[in-house]
């Protein structure tokens, strides 16, 4: 069976910028006065490595106390405009149209949508009334990673047939007034939104091919990350020792995914991550065996979008790409569940 080829890839964020040291001002005057511990997590801000992050609302729509109707209002309106620039980027990319897609396959977990997001922008995307689609909720950070392996396995299903990837995340909007919790200072400091969209198509040849996927699941870990839910919205579920976690359980998960697709780590040119935060990148160059700095374009991506949860490492992959890959890479990703999540890439020069 022929194996998914990446035909094109695309990022985009939405239209409103803010720069760290502006978000770091105004948390201080809205958690400085309520939040004794805020003068010793504000350290946060700055170690982030992020300069600066998009969102879909106006800054000072963030400062204002917002309900489920107010957030479920912004991120229809906001992840349906993300959701069309980047697939149309995309397709563009590609030289196909709406009517050339015959599978959409969009993961998303920082908002509720039913009928969800492909259906809500089919029309103005040009989808065929027969195209599949199979939203994917719930993933988190892993998104990115574990959608390009379902999208990839559907392709391979249908040589032939365009299978687009949409992955979508407008995390600004589960930023919380409320809660006086150092994971909601960390989420306050860290999240931005934006979008990553991929075409494949198996069965034509390609210079990159999706070559094999794994996950690793581990017990007894669903605190680690996630959401809560009350009438304000999402509530960010972060615990402090997630770089620990990394640092202490991340090879070995790697190492068994790999030797289920008979590979090791020596067989792998470059590893692409999701840059979670500057912490955890230090975390995945340490488990990996990779020296300090290694994982540059992470760091970058990190820098200038935030931590957008599941496109995040698109954007990583997009850098990667454009300065060429190795003959075999390997994207990863960890998120809630809490699981690792790989895909090999295999690429001709």
């Amino acid at each position: 069976m022929p194996t998914a080829a990446l035909v094109s890839l695309a990022t985009a964020v939405p239209p409103y910028e803010y720069l760290q040291k502006d978000v770091l001002a105004a948390a201080w005057e809205v958690f400085g006065p309520r939040f004794p511990e805020f003068e010793t997590l504000s350290s946060i801000f700055s170690n982030t490595g992020i300069v600066k992050r998009y969102g879909v609302k106006p800054f000072n729509w963030y400062l204002e106390r917002q309900g489920w109707p107010e957030r479920t209002e912004a991120f229809l309106e906001g992840a349906e405009a993300l959701f069309v620039d980047v697939a149309q980027k995309a397709l563009a990319n590609a030289q196909l149209g709406g009517g050339d897609i015959d599978t959409v396959v969009t993961v998303c977990s920082t908002g509720i949508a039913t009928p969800s997001l492909d259906a809500r922008v089919a029309r103005v995307m040009g989808f065929r009334s027969d195209v599949t689609r199979v939203p994917v909720f719930g993933l988190g950070c892993a998104g990115g990673v574990s959608g390009l392996s379902i999208a990839s396995r559907l392709a391979q299903a249908r040589p032939g047939a365009n299978v687009l990837l949409v992955a979508i995340e407008l995390c600004s909007l589960a930023l919380r007034l409320d809660e006086l919790t150092k994971a909601n200072i960390v989420a306050v400091s860290l999240f931005g939104d934006g979008a990553a969209a991929i075409i494949l198509r198996a069965g034509d040849g390609g210079a990159t091919r999706i070559e094999s996927s794994g996950e690793h699941l581990w017990p007894d870990t669903l605190g680690i990350m996630g959401w809560n839910v009350d009438p304000e919205g999402f509530g960010v579920i972060f615990r402090r020792t997630i770089p620990n976690f990394v640092t202490a359980h991340l090879n070995p998960a790697v190492v068994q995914i790999l030797a289920r697709m008979q590979l090791s780590m020596a067989d792998i040119g470059r590893f692409i991550c999701h840059p979670g935060g500057a912490r955890v990148v230090t975390a995945l160059e340490t488990a990996l065996a990779l020296h300090q700095g290694t994982l540059d374009h992470e760091r970058q991506v990190l820098a200038d979008y935030g931590n957008m949860s599941a496109p995040t490492v698109l954007f990583v992959l997009e850098r990667v790409r454009a300065k060429g890959l190795p003959a075999r890479s390997l994207l990863t990703a960890l998120g809630p569940g809490f699981t690792a999540s790989c895909v090999t890439l295999r690429h001709a020069a």
